[in-house]
């Protein structure tokens, strides 16, 4: 057992050497020694024949149990799967539709390997919504299932008893739960000798040749080499088209079966309706919304919009709630509240994905396309499983397409990224942390944690994790690695082609569906559902107008200089609280259909804010209230626009009834800030750059205006050297927010 733990622990702090020289570095493949007594299992321990005993009446009693109905019968294929794994055949990949009953398949099997003595089933699923119904779904048929993910951390040790006592059929672990050392060790090591029978839920996440590949997914196969050598092995997914199909294939082996359904869905009206503007597609779910029956979903691309939108239908007394990764701790409770009808609909991003079950759902709308045809069916395939006709209705803008291109543009790492990570880390020969790469390269918090993540899934990796902190190998980055990210980058741009060829269908919906994902179309009915309304009310638009004109956002202050320290104005750690701005407001979003057109406008076109921007920040200082009160109004300094800001802020406190004053100065030239790509380097870039030149500064509250705000390192040492020279509190507002996605 001790040389089983030691077999896969991953390269140790004691494996580096203290030179900078790759050559010396340590030698990993997929993070295992070398001489692991892992790689020679397969040809050891050939115990107990895999066959188990099928009982045909024993299944059907627990789909009953399963379903809660006395007269269940499996649907076509499900019975043949569950004997296929239970009587131990081959590797079994099963593709059908949404709402098929591919979870009551492993459950069934994991319940009847269980009673034959097998171990606990490994169940690796994607979203913790998936992993909280199908927990719900097996304990009516007396399987116990457990989970380990990163909401439940508090119930980690009950598992890990649970586990060691024997008292577990199912394990359900988030992919992501596979990179972590203590879990590997403490869990997995443990239990992978006695798994039956592993489950990949989702499993086109597997494929780099799918929509949705996620590179957490490439350590299920490492992972396998732990199980026995007759474990089971069973994919699950409903959007593999044929290169998917045969990418798995050679992952998951030359023995592996698949049993492809039928991908029709009849309930679903399919509908795709072009409203250029958020404001027309906003007017369009006010009035329709209601007039749908049943409940449903309702599909944004970005946080940001489920917010808003939810926002809107919320005040046209329409009960929806947004749902997204940032409602952290409510997603059980939101998901309930659709689940019991207390909700007309969730409006949500894809965090509310894979999993959800709620048969009766009648309608699935997207507020934008997303961004392949394949995501789309697997969303939209949410409604009418078990109705006769539900809607499925596509709203397509013209924001959808820059959303998406951001999306793919962001997906992979460059070789600028990789090269800048590389020769960080080349120089610190004890590692780095990502806060401490932050520093050093500038290369964005997400595409760095990203950059890392699939340089360490390569075999052999030229980085591997040791605690907190990545430190090269001796292994050498392949071609390998830029040719897959080009070729997966032209087949999202290429997906995105198609699924806007989607939105601009006028027929035959399903059938486009079915054949984007190599299915039989065949004859493709639909529902007796008459068409909703393409066209919107006028008048209805105009609210939607002025509603996204009020929505401003709110500007929080920091707390702490970045890691490190700035060295030109000799700051770090904490900010003292007498020292931070107050909490600000910004008058709208980037571009966006409420003021961020217009401000976009004024900066870029123009050259000068437009007097309606005056008025509505007018407006939004007066509904604001700042407490206490600015008694005087002054701004950031540019040097590429120097009269920009100033011109507006003077306009503004004319109609305040506040003095302005030119408070502040750059007191050297720095790259745009737009340019630096994480918090650290846009602190850094700032270091220095600002100094106050008014004597004396006025010592009462003050209103700190700029045109765009972003990571807020401006706003916060601007406010800094005011309240240092005796200034009151500092109430930061900006024209836009230019927040990423």
């Amino acid at each position: 057992m001790n040389q089983r733990h030691t077999a896969v622990e991953p390269v140790r702090a004691t494996g580096l050497r203290s030179h900078t020289s790759r050559r010396d570095r340590v030698q990993s493949w997929d993070g295992l020694p070398r001489h692991s007594p892992v790689r020679t299992r397969h040809c050891q321990n050939r115990h107990s024949p895999n066959t188990v005993t099928y009982s045909s009446q024993h299944a059907l009693e627990l789909l009953c149990l399963a379903t809660g109905q006395r007269q269940a019968t499996f649907r076509d294929g499900q019975e043949e799967a569950i004997r296929h794994l239970v009587e131990g055949r081959s590797r079994l990949l099963v593709v059908q539709k949404t709402g098929w009953g591919k979870s009551a398949v492993y459950f069934i099997t994991a319940k009847l390997l269980r009673e034959a003595g097998r171990g606990p089933t490994l169940l690796v699923s994607p979203l913790l919504a998936l992993m909280r119904n199908q927990i719900l779904a097996a304990k009516r048929m007396g399987v116990r299932s457990t989970r380990i993910t990163s909401d439940n951390r508090s119930e980690w040790d009950e598992c890990v008893r649970a586990l060691n006592r024997d008292k577990v059929d199912v394990l359900l672990v988030a992919p992501e739960r596979l990179a972590n050392e203590e879990f590997r060790q403490d869990v997995l090591v443990k239990i992978a000798p006695h798994v039956p029978m592993l489950v990949i839920d989702e499993a086109h996440c597997m494929s780099d040749w799918g929509h949705d590949f996620r590179p957490d997914y490439q350590r299920i196969i490492r992972i396998a080499r732990l199980l026995p050598p007759n474990a089971r092995i069973l994919g699950t997914t409903a959007t593999a088209n044929d290169r998917v199909m045969s990418d798995l294939g050679r992952v998951l082996g030359s023995d592996l079966k698949v049993m492809r359904g039928d991908l029709h869905r009849p309930s679903l009206k399919l509908q795709t309706i072009r409203l250029p503007t958020q404001a027309e597609r906003l007017a369009w779910l006010a009035a329709n919304i209601p007039r749908i029956e049943g409940h449903g979903i309702i599909y944004t691309l970005t946080v940001h919009d489920a917010e808003r939108v939810a926002e809107w239908l919320q005040q046209r007394g329409i009960d929806v709630e947004a749902y997204t990764g940032q409602s952290g701790a409510e997603r059980p409770e939101l998901e309930q509240a659709l689940l019991d009808n207390y909700l007309k609909a969730l409006v949500a991003t894809t965090a509310l994905g894979m999993g959800f079950d709620k048969p009766d759902l009648g309608f699935v709308i997207h507020f934008q396309a997303p961004g392949s045809v394949i995501a789309y069916y697997q969303q939209v395939g949410r409604a009418g499983r078990a109705l006769n006709a539900a809607y499925g209705v596509l709203l397509s803008g013209k924001e959808e397409t820059d959303v998406v291109e951001y999306f793919i543009r962001t997906a992979f790492p460059t070789p600028e990224d990789v090269s800048e990570i590389i020769s960080a880390l080349d120089d610190a020969p004890g590692g780095l942390s990502v806060p401490q790469l932050l520093a050093e390269v500038n290369v964005s918090k997400g595409r760095i944690e990203k950059a890392l993540k699939l340089l360490a899934l390569e075999s052999p990796a030229p980085v591997v994790k040791v605690g907190t902190k990545w430190n090269l190998t001796a292994a050498e980055l392949r071609d390998e690695f830029w040719n897959r990210t080009e070729r997966l980058t032209r087949l999202r741009k290429a997906e995105l082609a198609q699924m806007q060829e989607y939105a601009g269908l006028e027929s035959g919906h399903m059938r486009f569906l079915i054949e984007a994902l190599d299915g039989d179309a065949g004859a493709c009915g639909e529902p007796d559902l008459p068409d909703l309304p393409a066209d919107v009310s006028t008048e209805l638009v105009g609210e939607a107008v002025r509603f996204l004109k009020q929505r401003s956002l709110n500007i929080e202050p920091r707390k702490r200089w970045p890691l490190g320290r700035l060295t030109r104005y000799g700051v770090g750690g904490s900010i003292a609280p007498g020292l931070q701005m107050e909490c600000g407001m910004a008058l709208s979003s980037w571009g966006d259909a409420g003021w961020g057109g217009l401000v976009k406008q004024g900066k870029y076109g123009d050259g000068r804010f437009a007097e309606d921007l005056v008025d509505a920040c007018y407006k939004l200082v007066q509904s604001w209230s700042p407490e206490p009160a600015p008694k005087w109004v002054t701004c950031i300094p540019s040097h590429s626009t120097p009269n920009l800001v100033p011109d507006f802020a003077e306009r503004l406190a004319q109609k305040l009834g506040l003095p302005f004053r030119l408070s502040l100065q750059k007191s050297r030239t720095t790259a745009q800030q737009r340019t630096m790509q994480n918090s650290a380097q846009q602190a850094l870039n700032l270091d220095g750059a600002l100094s106050v030149v008014l004597s004396p500064v006025p010592t009462g509250p003050v209103l700190l205006v700029d045109d765009m705000v972003d990571s807020k390192w401006t706003f916060t040492i601007a406010a800094w050297l005011l309240r240092s020279k005796g200034c009151g509190p500092v109430w930061p507002l900006a024209l836009a927010s230019a927040g990423s996605w």
